[in-house]
């Protein structure tokens, strides 16, 4: 059988289709940084992420996602927000992103306590980011918002995105992260 006669029998190629995020961070050293770096480590073929930033108060990132999400005209599958309580009401931002349908990866009190679950369990509540960043040096000695290397969280990934599972972990609960469910998509 000549090549030409056997190439009817093969199968068809077939890709699957590539799952496309556009995530926006509310702040600009970490969350992207870490984000990036996931990206770059996990390489996953199979799902596209775009990593924004919009430093701003939560409803404003919303907004700001949503906005990119309508200029690209339903080029992405998922919009994601990355954002911290700290000091900021969010019961706003979370109305108005269930109404634009844009997803919460709400970090209760701050995206450090993610990356604090790499490390250890952690369900006592803690009142702010100093609270987590004393917790987190003990794992990452001189660990800085603004130099964060995700080499040091890589390993523990997947224990984070299983200590963050909890049946009320919304984003009133302290400490809380939905981070996980982001982290999930992207790997």
């Amino acid at each position: 059988m000549t090549r030409r006669e056997n190439s009817d029998r093969r199968r068809p190629a077939f890709r699957e289709q590539r799952l496309s995020l556009l995530v926006v961070c509310g702040a600009r050293a970490t969350e992207p940084a870490y984000l990036e770096g996931l990206k770059r480590a996990r390489r996953n073929p199979a799902v596209k992420v775009k990593v924004k930033v919009k430093a701003a108060d939560p409803e404003a990132v919303v907004r700001y996602a949503a906005q990119l999400s309508d200029r690209t005209s339903g080029a992405h599958d998922e919009v994601w927000c990355v954002v911290d309580v700290d000091e900021f009401d969010l019961e706003r931002a979370v109305v108005l992103a269930r109404s634009l349908r844009v997803n919460l990866a709400v970090s209760n009190p701050c995206f450090e306590y993610w990356l604090l679950l790499h490390f250890e369990a952690c369900a006592a509540p803690v009142k702010c980011y100093r609270d987590v960043e004393r917790r987190l040096l003990r794992y990452v000695p001189g660990y800085s918002k603004s130099a964060l290397r995700f080499a040091h969280d890589e390993p523990g990934v997947d224990a984070a995105v299983q200590r963050s599972r909890h049946p009320d972990a919304g984003h009133a609960r302290n400490p809380s992260t939905q981070v996980g469910l982001l982290v999930e998509k992207m790997l």
